[in-house]
């Protein structure tokens, strides 16, 4: 088997892990919550505590492996995910969790990006587009695997247990990566940004920590006014610092490439969307819709089923019709299916339920794939680590702030309505919401020159004129 398929399937055994492990704990937030003692939409924290954890983590992802190995690291970050997967089945209060969560998040900071900087360095830029969709495939059972495996965990035993199964399959990547992932390293990698991570991870984790409680959730909300105020302060020191530094932690040079800012800027707004659909589903279908976790799972799971049919298909559709088409015109179709789950009611059939979620899954794939590629279709090999780390933060950042947003949106609609808990009316403005958040994304696309990413897609660049 050749390379473009040999490391993608390796480095997706972790993906596997942390994806199925995503989608696992989506289906099961309501019955967590009840089991803690805490309301369902508090449970966002563990959500976004992860997603943070991921961002603040990710600049020293690529030093790291240039500093001590991409095998070596990988193979940490594996360890330390799940360790943070054993202390989160082993939580009993909200703090604990969400404590434990954030651990998680350092062991998968490492463990894609350095997976995905592997593949940068090692396979051709035209057969990037494939190496990334056999990435992405495997790991693709995860979300599939993971929703019903919830509901079934959940139901039938102790929802701890959907923490523990990521022990075994963490045992097998270690493994294999340690026998078959490249230990690359950098002779002479460039100088550690220390002061700059401090600024960046702290002011990023303040001011997600006072977004994400200002709901009156584990904070009291003058506590989390402050921890956002003194977010924004640290976030603006960075910005002065980052302007000297020759290497910072985040480098906004890039975004100088349209493909770049637009894969980042454009893709940021997309992951809007899709960050709080698997917040939001889950809880419809349970605490507004009565549906079991095994049946909300079930239907949860066949977007990530059509994610994989879409997978095969990717190629030829960006061959056949370019970046810059597909990407525009399928921005406004997976935006809308995204609005669309909002008109689902507890009379809606399940089977109309699945086949627009499958839908939704089929096009966010294809634009996933598309924006995971053109965001390096300009970038020389030799800085595609530094270049690597501004997208993987913007994209954490998004679907946090997916997250905070659609809590937002759903808790003062229930509020408004006179009820202290979610009914099934509640949910459609919160859908509608992050629809339109993931549409605007378009501006960015339409932007983007006729021929962009012609080289990944194979298709013959326009002549000047």
């Amino acid at each position: 088997m050749s390379r473009p398929y040999t490391l993608p399937l390796i480095i997706a055994c972790a993906l596997f892990m942390e994806n199925m492990d995503a989608t696992i704990i989506a289906t099961s937030l309501p019955v967590i919550a009840r089991d803690l003692g805490e309301s369902p939409i508090a449970l966002k924290l563990a959500l976004t505590s992860y997603y943070v954890s991921l961002a603040v983590c990710l600049p020293a992802s690529s030093w790291m492996a240039d500093r001590f190995g991409s095998r070596t690291v990988f193979c940490w970050a594996i360890a330390v995910f799940m360790l943070g997967s054993a202390l989160c089945g082993l939580s009993q209060q909200l703090d604990a969790f969400v404590a434990a969560r954030f651990l998680q998040g350092m062991g998968g900071a490492m463990m894609m990006p350095v997976g995905r900087l592997v593949l940068l360095k090692t396979v051709d830029k035209r057969d990037l587009v494939q190496a990334l969709s056999w990435l992405t495939f495997p790991a693709l059972l995860g979300p599939v695997i993971g929703p019903p495996l919830g509901g079934f965990i959940t139901t039938h035993f102790d929802w701890r247990w959907i923490f523990f199964v990521n022990l075994p399959i963490g045992l097998v990547g270690s493994v294999l990566a340690a026998r078959l992932v490249p230990n690359i390293r950098e002779a002479h990698p460039v100088p550690l940004d220390g002061w700059g991570l401090v600024l960046l991870g702290s002011g990023l984790s303040l001011l997600m920590l006072g977004l994400s409680t200002a709901g009156q959730h584990l904070l009291r909300w003058q506590t989390s006014a402050a921890c956002a105020l003194i977010g924004l302060a640290l976030l603006g020191l960075y910005w002065r610092h980052a302007r000297h530094r020759p290497h910072p932690a985040l480098n906004w040079r890039f975004l100088d490439v349209p493909t770049y800012r637009a894969g980042v800027l454009g893709g940021w707004m997309f992951r809007i969307g899709v960050g709080a659909t698997p917040f939001l589903m889950p809880l419809m279908l349970q605490l507004g819709f009565g549906l079991s976790p095994v049946t909300s799972g079930l239907l949860t799971c066949t977007s990530a089923a059509a994610a994989m049919f879409m997978k095969t298909l990717s190629t030829r559709i960006l061959r056949r019709f370019g970046f810059r088409a597909v990407l525009c015109a399928n921005v406004l179709i997976a935006a809308g299916t995204i609005a669309c789950y909002g008109l689902f009611t507890p009379m809606t059939p399940l089977l109309a339920m699945a086949l627009v979620l499958f839908t939704g899954g089929f096009f966010r794939s294809l634009q996933f794939t598309a924006l995971n590629a053109l965001v390096y279709a300009d970038i020389d090999r030799s800085v595609m680590g530094p270049a690597s780390t501004l997208p993987n933060v913007a994209q954490q950042l998004a679907l946090s702030a997916g997250v905070t947003l659609s809590a937002y949106v759903l808790q003062a609609t229930a509020t408004l309505r006179g009820h202290a808990l979610p009914e099934a009316g509640d949910f459609g403005v919160a859908f509608v919401v992050v629809g339109l958040c993931s549409a605007s994304s378009y501006v960015w696309m339409r932007r983007l020159a006729p021929d962009a990413g012609a080289e990944l897609a194979g298709r013959p660049a326009s002549s000047p004129r």
